[in-house]
């Protein structure tokens, strides 16, 4: 496997077009031609991204993903301070058909999507969040986070994308038992920011 510190503005895969071709596993694939894309980051989104080398290991980090297995770590800066100094935001997910790429919490048909936070710091305007999502959902940690009134900054789909130079939200570690060898792995990368 492969792990990469994505940075912030470049795409996870290729999106539509000719201009979106630009991408951190085409980009990886130039050196690695077997590496293969495990899980994906927002392209505002900066921090650690795994690749497995060939098919076979492939689905089997799909396979921790999808089980659970995997442990994610984000930090990000959001608006203001949370009530409480730690908690779980605990809401359904599901697209925003007539807004799309946009998610919204749909209390009627959305996947459950659970997010578990820890403020690490804080001021009178803003704070810094260790973000745990347990699920996976597209746009999870900023939608949550919007919805519960701390925007994470420069948030350009759910907060105000001019409070920070960029999304301030990082993915700083993994970890997992290595589906190959079974050693106990944590990658961690500090934020940017």
């Amino acid at each position: 496997m492969l792990i990469a510190n994505k940075p912030a503005g470049l795409l996870a895969v290729p999106g539509r077009g000719a201009d979106k071709q630009d991408c951190l596993s085409a980009r990886i694939r130039e050196i690695f031609p077997d590496a293969l894309i495990v899980h994906r980051l927002d392209m505002a989104t900066s921090g650690l991204i795994l690749f497995a080398r060939g098919a076979a290991m492939q689905r089997e980090m799909s396979r921790l993903f999808r089980e659970r297995e995997v442990a994610k770590r984000y930090l990000a800066v959001v608006q203001g301070t949370p009530e409480a100094e730690s908690g779980e935001i605990d809401l359904p997910i599901g697209a925003d058909w007539s807004l799309r790429p946009l998610r919204q919490i749909d209390r009627l048909t959305g996947k459950h999507a659970l997010t578990r936070y820890r403020v690490t710091d804080s001021d009178a305007t803003q704070s810094r969040l260790v973000l745990e999502p347990v699920t996976g959902r597209t746009h999870q940690l900023r939608l949550h986070l919007a919805e519960i009134g701390h925007p994470i900054l420069g948030d350009a789909l759910y907060g105000d994308a001019r409070s920070a130079p960029r999304l301030l939200l990082h993915c700083c570690a993994l970890e997992f038992t290595h589906p190959g060898n079974g050693e106990a792995l944590r990658i961690e990368h500090a934020a940017p920011f």
